[in-house]
């Protein structure tokens, strides 16, 4: 590891603390991933070899998948450890990297804390396994997140392309379409709004996965990463089209001031006075465990566009499994890796509800085909696909994404409860963003 990369963490140790680290933080100096071409003969000798693969993911659909991959190589045993959804887990694999004991095999990371651990080599570079070979087998906004420089550090487990959720039987109850564009999605909101004093379009408190993806459809570039060289800038012509729209929401009161995910959220969502939600392809199964007494009210709809007559959209979530660098079993890691995530693991998950990454599953006429009983048995997979081949490959995260989102309610979040512009709030974003990653040893401009 250069010195100017391990310079990067000293200090605060905030970032080692969240996930960043492998040698800043005690990990190792070795990146045995950057040797010898690893070649399918090798890794079907490990597989008749045998041998065990710890895997710390949360996602549930991969249990049935270890399961089979257990059935298919019966010398391979798959230890599937849930150590805690995202920032949980994060934290117990930097202890563990930290601690040089423990570190799982395979680990799921978001798309968005990937790049943390890809820059200081705490995850293996792919490449050598023949990840390269795949490029051209997920959409692009997925594989552009597992990338990073020259290096692939994981593949991607899912995607969530963007899609407008909305509730049938309001809009149709008060002659309000369905809107197109973020203009008349305003409009939309004023008019319900209108109509009934105690419905909102949707829910809003600040969100920094929400703004993030809203940004990334606008064409905003507000991150620019080259290593350990940063750019963060919110002024963009994209951001200006988010921040002009969204104020506008916020300073007539068109969303409701309600938490995502809480039990009030809940509510509105089934009673018709949270009438949209804007978010990624893998609400569909949360809509039928969480709001099951609005079946057959709720739709999907195409993502409503920042400029009439534009085609375009952005993913909200999203994971790939990884090889943590200090995780042992390479060979067998990375096949349990390709089956989950490009071979007949897919179909698994697929079946058992999860949203693919995978082009081959978005364009098949079986998924395009699904009904969806929740939505009035609307193809609303067709929609997702759509959505899928039109978000742009060219959004970048920060090295620190998840220091910058743990910071976005102090920042941002201001301008939905005193008063502060929107614009005002990401200027904050961007300087405390801009601080902290000078003070962990990157080269950042504004």
């Amino acid at each position: 590891m250069p010195k100017h990369t391990r310079r990067l963490l000293r200090g605060t140790g905030i970032l080692c603390a969240l996930v960043l680290g492998a040698t800043a933080c005690g990990g190792s100096d070795d990146d045995s991933s950057s040797g010898k071409q690893v070649s399918s003969g090798d890794l079907r000798a490990a597989l008749k070899k045998g041998g065990t693969v710890t895997v710390w993911a949360w996602e549930p659909t991969l249990k049935q998948v270890a399961a089979d991959f257990e059935k298919k190589y019966p010398k391979v045993d798959i230890k599937l450890v849930n150590a805690g959804t995202n920032n949980d887990q994060y934290k117990a694999l930097q202890n563990a990297i930290s601690a040089k004991k423990g570190v799982p095999d395979v680990a799921q990371l978001e798309y968005y804390a990937l790049s943390q651990y890809a820059l200081t080599k705490s995850v293996t570079d792919l490449k050598p396994y023949g990840a390269g070979k795949l490029a051209g087998s997920y959409s692009p906004g997925p594989w552009n997140s597992v990338k990073s420089g020259d290096g692939i550090y994981g593949l991607p487990m899912d995607s969530g392309p963007m899609a407008l959720f909305y509730n049938k039987r309001v809009f149709d109850k008060y002659k309000i379409a369905v809107p197109t564009t973020w203009d008349e999605y305003v409009e939309a909101a004023r008019k319900l709004r209108k109509a009934d004093p105690k419905a909102y379009i949707t829910s809003d408190l600040g969100d920094a996965g929400l703004t993030t993806s809203l940004l990334w459809q606008a064409g905003s570039h507000p991150y620019k990463v080259d290593g350990t060289k940063v750019g963060i800038d919110f002024t963009d012509a994209g951001a200006k089209k988010y921040t002009e729209t969204w104020q506008k929401l916020i300073d007539e009161k068109l969303v409701a001031p309600v938490v995502g995910w809480s039990d009030d959220w809940y509510k509105g969502l089934g009673d018709g006075t949270i009438a949209t939600l804007p978010t990624g392809a893998w609400m569909p199964a949360n809509f039928a465990s969480g709001v099951k007494g609005a079946a057959g009210d709720w739709r999907a709809a195409p993502m409503p566009q920042w400029t009439k007559g534009e085609n375009s959209s952005a993913e909200n979530g999203g994971s790939s499994l990884a090889l943590p660098q200090l995780g042992k079993n390479k060979e067998l890691a990375y096949a349990f890796v390709e089956y989950a995530n490009s071979g007949a693991g897919v179909q698994t998950r697929i079946k058992n509800g999860a949203f693919p990454a995978t082009t081959k599953d978005l364009n098949s006429p079986a998924f395009q085909n699904t009904e969806f009983p929740y939505f009035g048995g609307q193809k609303a997979n067709q929609i997702f696909a759509e959505s899928a081949k039109n978000v742009p490959a060219d959004w970048k995260y920060l090295p620190y994404q998840v220091y910058a989102n743990s910071i976005f309610n102090d920042t941002v979040g201001k301008a939905y409860i005193s008063g502060t512009k929107l614009s005002q709030g990401l200027t904050a974003w961007q300087d405390a963003s801009v601080k902290y990653g000078t003070e962990q040893g990157f080269t950042v401009q504004k």
